[in-house]
């Protein structure tokens, strides 16, 4: 059986390969799978997709029309399939619900130091031998608070290194982890982690309950020089909001890893092109705001997890196995 593999990054091709070498054949395209290039998947009963590819109910339709009848999801997150519409399908649908936190969590201070000690501005000047230090003050950490929106096994790693930074925890969750208790995070709602927090990270999935859960009034509710650092999902803040609050002066500085709007554009080169987001286009023009093209998993450790699990899932489908990874089951 062939298996056709969409939105795979050049990094990432060897280790498709080589982990399917010995049960399927693996076609990888770097195109995205949507209503242009589903055609492409007709004949083969899996496609491999990742968290940029539309699997909305047309794209589904198109691809069941074809004859696939799997879709292995190379990412935890699954907003972009409509699970409902591929269950009356009759497709199965398989994710990769764990892979290294620590890829995400180190991420997301490395934004989040960068934006506090202004690394991108100072690595710019120098190229220029300009080695003035104007504009480049930051701030020590140790003491301050750390707020910490989903405590999870990726919150719990940044809750971790918060903690080897001295700095106290403020932790937002439906339910309360143990372990980052231990580090001494004190739950506390939402809004008081917002008004209290010099550091907030978010660390939730996206869901209907989730979406925009940073909107204009929770950054409003965050302190003027805070730092504010996504490496989730982008739909979970409201960027216009957060462009208006930022054009106010507020925050010392802002990562972003993930934007609500990035289909079409992250994972692509658009250099030679205008880019029509004119969200997108203010947002990267302040100094204080750091944008990454969706990276912070991207580790050979856990896109090493991330392609052994989806090569069990598809031999699990194959062998009529159903496992944890399973969204929607085979029927």
């Amino acid at each position: 059986m062939e298996i056709v593999a969409f939105g795979v990054q050049a990094d990432e091709k060897p280790l498709i390969e080589q982990a399917f070498r010995d049960h399927h054949a693996v076609r990888c395209l770097d195109v995205f799978l949507n209503d242009d290039t589903a055609p492409i998947a007709a004949g083969h009963e899996i496609v491999c997709t990742s968290v940029n590819c539309d699997l909305g109910a047309p794209v589904l339709r198109a691809l069941a029309v074809g004859g696939t009848r799997m879709v292995a999801q190379r990412s935890t997150g699954f907003n972009n399939i409509d699970l409902d519409v591929a269950g009356d399908l009759g497709m199965t649908v398989a994710r990769v619900s764990y892979y290294s936190p620590y890829s995400v969590a180190e991420f997301a201070w490395t934004l989040a130091m960068a934006v506090n000690r202004r690394i991108v501005r100072a690595s710019t000047r120098t190229r220029d031998f300009d080695f003035r230090l104007d504009g480049l003050m930051g701030r020590d950490l140790h003491g301050r608070t750390a707020g910490v929106l989903g405590t999870g096994k990726i919150g719990e790693a940044f809750a971790r290194i918060a903690h080897g930074f001295g700095m106290k925890l403020l932790g937002w969750d439906v339910a309360e982890n143990p372990a980052c208790m231990q580090l001494g995070m004190r739950y506390v709602p939402k809004e008081r982690l917002l008004a209290e927090s010099d550091l907030v990270s978010l660390h939730v999935p996206l869901m209907p309950e989730t979406s925009r859960l940073i909107d204009a009034d929770a950054l409003r509710t965050m302190k003027d020089d805070a730092i504010l650092v996504n490496s989730s999902r982008g739909g979970l803040i409201d960027t216009a909001a957060l462009v208006a609050e930022l054009r106010e002066g507020r925050f010392t500085g802002v990562g972003l890893d993930v934007y609500e709007a990035e289909a079409g554009l992250f994972f692509l080169d658009k250099s030679l092109q205008a880019i029509e987001d004119d969200t997108l286009a203010r947002l990267v023009t302040f100094p204080n705001v750091l944008v990454t093209s969706h990276q912070a998993y991207y580790t050979r450790d856990a896109v090493g997890q991330i392609v052994d699990t989806t090569v069990r899932n598809v031999l699990d489908y194959t062998a009529g196995r159903r496992s944890e990874n399973v969204l929607v089951p085979r029927s």
